[in-house]
């Protein structure tokens, strides 16, 4: 996946028209457009920023049906989780693997109540569960998670759902797109809408930010996926059209393995403000979260709220006995949900809102796909290109993507190899260490990456700056913060050598990337003491 052949497939033919076009280029826009050429629609997607750059890449890292809908009683949106789950690990068993989880039980009531919920879980799943959950014992507990609370403990329910890597699906979907004829492009921010004498969309003016060129692109539809964007886009269809987006923030601390030794993650089912929080394994590190703040509007760069921090801290020492302290925190970083709904009154919680997808259909043919969560983008993009194949009098097709392997597929992949996020790509990774200067080289002992990496990010993953390198294609932004920056002037200097740039262009992506890095540090004075102090 090359950027400028991207973009040459739009110069070359002054009279580009797509099928689709999708605004966006998070989990939502990824699942539409690889819907959309898999069902043999010509597709283009354009991304204002990088990939995933906001919410798709700050996720919980988890493929799951949603124990926590259960309690709502979402039941059709538990299924329909449960189904996408066992799709995805099928799909792309390189990024998705099946994880076991251990909910701690202080008192009869709670087994009683957990391991009742847990067999509907099962149920639901059906032929799609990844392993049966079943109550173990207090001893169990104990040694398969050394580091619990052991006061009042007096068993657990073993249950499985899946993780992932966030960030990394996307890359590869968008490449499984691209490598059936579909166009994706990041930087590539739609500027405006087009539309015909009867008022009708019929196309974009994009902007390519590293060239400064203008293009008006053709579209019979056009999709809105920008999730907390969402009425940006909706604006420039329908100038003073009324809010949809109701943002929410989730915050997750990283911190080390030590507090959650084993290969057990920890489902919390009670916090106070009425959701779960989950310690994860992910990566050699732990992910804790995740928090349920509404914020009023989206932002690119979302900053920990000092509450949201200081919420999970408190709440994961009260279960864990090696409690994790603020100078602990390795990374910190949160994301926002674009959650649909209509809002009547201030009390109104988002906790509350239910997490399935909704798809908005404007007078002038503007679809906008809002909510949804990441295990469910599959089927997102289904139901999108169905609708608008509907609503536009089309000969329906058949989705092709519930067997259709994503770029990367491997059978079984060894997950203790620190490039396994590569699948079948490593063969390429390990081509260039063999035949590249120095590209086995190591930039970080901590978290095992190498030269090639970097190299392999710009050349095949579109990868623009040293942002989108530490914390997207690779994770270590969000693993361990300050490693990062002192990662970031050589993977400066390895991308300046890849594409030409000189020393001042190095100068400016280290001092750009430590700049949006301080908000992912504990103790950084960028971030907000409340929300009232919110960016």
């Amino acid at each position: 996946m090359n950027r400028e052949s991207m973009w040459r497939k739009i110069r070359d033919n002054n009279n580009s028209s797509f099928d689709f076009i999708v605004i966006g280029g998070g989990a939502s826009g990824a699942g539409i457009v690889l819907e959309a050429v898999s069902r043999g629609y010509s597709a283009a997607l354009f991304e204002k920023s990088d990939f995933v750059k906001s919410t798709s890449s700050k996720s919980t890292k988890l493929v799951h049906g949603g124990v926590r809908y259960l309690a709502q009683g979402d039941l059709a949106l538990v299924r329909e989780a449960c189904v996408e789950r066992g799709l995805l690990l099928r799909n792309a068993p390189h990024l998705v693997r099946n994880q076991s989880f251990i909910i701690p039980a202080y008192g009869l009531f709670d087994e009683i109540l957990y391991t009742a919920g847990l067999k509907i879980y099962d149920m639901m799943a059906g032929k799609y569960s990844l392993g049966r959950s079943r109550r173990i014992s207090r001893k169990e507990v104990i040694s398969r998670l050394p580091s619990v609370s052991e006061k009042n403990l007096s068993a657990g329910i073993l249950y499985y759902d899946g993780q992932f890597d966030d960030s990394r699906l996307a890359i590869n979907v968008l490449q499984t797109a691209a490598g059936l004829g579909a166009v994706a492009l990041n930087y590539a921010p739609v500027e405006d809408l087009t539309k015909d004498i009867n008022g009708r969309l019929d196309g974009v003016r994009v902007l390519d930010i590293l060239t400064g060129n203008r293009y008006d692109i053709k579209g019979r539809v056009i999709i809105n996926a920008t999730g907390v964007f969402a009425d940006e886009i909706m604006q420039l269809d329908n100038p003073g059209k009324k809010s949809i987006i109701r943002p929410s923030q989730g915050t997750h601390l990283v911190v080390e393995n030590s507090f959650l030794p084993g290969n057990d993650a920890v489902m919390i089912p009670r916090t106070d403000d009425g959701r779960v929080l989950f310690a994860v394994p992910w990566h050699g590190k732990v992910v804790l979260g995740t928090t349920d703040t509404p914020i009023e509007q989206g932002s690119l760069e979302p900053v920990a709220l000092e509450e949201e921090i200081d919420f999970i801290l408190a709440t994961a020492a009260r279960y864990l006995k090696k409690t994790p302290r603020r100078d602990d925190v390795l990374s910190i970083f949160a994301g926002l949900r674009p959650l649909a709904a209509e809002i009547d009154g201030k009390n109104s919680k988002t906790k509350e809102i239910s997490r399935s997808h909704k798809i908005f259909i404007s007078k002038s043919g503007l679809m906008t796909m809002i909510g949804g969560k990441w295990t469910t983008f599959r089927k997102m993009g289904e139901d999108l290109v169905t609708k608008a194949e509907t609503v536009n009098g089309w000969s329906r097709t058949r989705s092709q993507t519930r067997k259709l392997r994503i770029r990367g597929y491997v059978d079984s992949p060894d997950m203790n190899d620190p490039l396994y996020v590569y699948g079948s790509d490593k063969d390429g990774l390990m081509e260039l260490v063999k035949n590249g200067h120095n590209m086995g080289d190591i930039l970080s002992e901590s978290l095992q990456v190498i030269r090639a990496q970097v190299v392999w990010a710009v050349r095949e993953e579109m990868a623009v700056n040293v942002e989108d390198v530490l914390s997207r294609r690779t994770r270590c932004q969000l693993l361990d913060a300050g490693e990062s920056l002192r990662m970031a002037p050589e993977v400066a200097r390895i991308m300046a050598q890849e594409t030409g740039r000189d020393d001042q262009w190095i100068s400016e992506q280290a001092a750009a990337y430590r700049e949006v890095t301080l908000n992912y540090m504990p103790g950084s004075s960028n971030a907000p003491a409340s929300r009232d102090g919110e960016r």
